[in-house]
């Protein structure tokens, strides 16, 4: 299979490195040469500059989506027109202008997309799901995601200034970059009716963007739910919180496992309260010793190996990355007016 990478940043070269390591050979560099990591790795494949002609001269199976937020869009579109299935990095755009457009076009070719939402592939994350969809902890009632990071620390070879993260022409921000709970949070818990968002530049970081954002999100099934996003904490903290009827299910990023906590059945007795203690035990579910962050995105990059070969459908789709856009447009509506958006 021939693969065609647009953009050689960080997570472009990532993806290049777990394409060869799982015997991709056949691979076509499509970049810029703006990236600020050296060249060395990538010496003896072919290179383009223009994506109409790359597609045209190689006729690749698949293109991976991994140049800057604002140009995802114009790249998948021209991908799909070519026929190739698509590995669609997130945010899959910088505004949700032109969605339609895109799943047009990938309905008519039949391409296949996978958003790139690593941590659906994360283990502690895939028990979480495991444990909430089996009922664990009974029915959902709340659920909290914190996810405060360090901007300048992200890349420390290049200036954080720079990196379309900080930038709002290139499609940066806070609540577009940090996503990933936009998608894990109503794939844990359910489709999202409601939202309202307070975004605002609070810390002395040098961007043109939101780094901070509280985010209240209201779930089809009843269930209540809260996101912080930041670039501005120090030491880093990712984790969530998900509170059903019978329990509670945890996870941090720090050590990467999943637990729950069940209640006793004598907790869960329907009584006047009088005599009764809470009771339970939690149960931790660890991860493999030897994983490490790399392993999420090569078990990404597996599945999308299947996908290019028919062999398997997407775990996530573009309208799952569409519903993401359209959270994150209802989160800056809601911030401007001061509103709650229906979705």
């Amino acid at each position: 299979m021939k693969f065609l990478i647009a953009g050689l940043g960080s997570i472009g070269r990532r993806h290049f490195r777990n394409l060869i390591s799982l015997g991709e050979k056949d691979i076509v560099l499509l970049r810029t040469r703006k990236a600020t990591l050296p060249d060395d790795e990538l010496t003896g494949y072919p290179v383009e500059t223009d994506l109409v002609e790359a597609l045209k001269k190689h006729k690749p199976d698949a293109v991976i989506v991994a140049n800057p937020t604002y140009l995802h869009l114009e790249t998948a579109v021209a991908a799909a027109e070519a026929g190739s299935h698509i590995l669609l990095e997130k945010p899959i755009s910088n505004s949700t202008d032109g969605l339609d457009q895109l799943q047009a076009t990938v309905q008519k070719s039949g391409s296949k997309v996978l958003v790139a939402f690593q941590f659906r592939f994360h283990p502690g994350l895939v028990r979480a799901k495991q444990l909430i969809s089996d009922g664990e902890i009974g029915r959902v009632i709340s659920a909290h995601v914190h996810f405060g990071e360090y901007l300048p620390a992200w890349h420390p070879w290049e200036d954080y200034r720079k990196g379309y993260a900080a930038r709002a022409d290139m499609g940066g921000g806070v609540v577009l970059t940090q996503c990933h709970s936009l998608d894990y949070l109503p794939w844990l818990v359910g489709k999202v009716k409601s939202v309202w968002g307070f975004t605002a530049k609070l810390s002395d970081l040098e961007v043109d963007v939101e780094d901070t954002a509280k985010i209240g999100l209201r779930f089809e099934g009843g269930a209540l739910g809260s996101l912080h996003l930041d670039f501005a904490q120090q030491p880093p903290e990712h984790y969530f919180t998900v509170i059903g009827t019978k329990g509670t299910v945890k996870w941090n990023l720090a050590d990467g496992a999943a637990r729950i906590y069940r209640a006793s059945p004598e907790s869960l007795a329907i009584s006047t309260g009088m005599g009764i203690k809470a009771g339970g035990e939690w149960e931790t579910y660890p991860i493999d010793e030897n994983w490490e962050r790399n392993v999420m995105f090569l078990e990404q990059m597996k599945h999308f190996v299947g996908i290019v070969k028919g062999e398997t459908e997407s775990l996530c789709t573009l309208d799952d990355g569409v519903r993401v856009q359209k959270l994150v447009e209802a989160i800056h509506q809601s911030n401007s007016t001061g509103r709650v958006i229906d979705l």
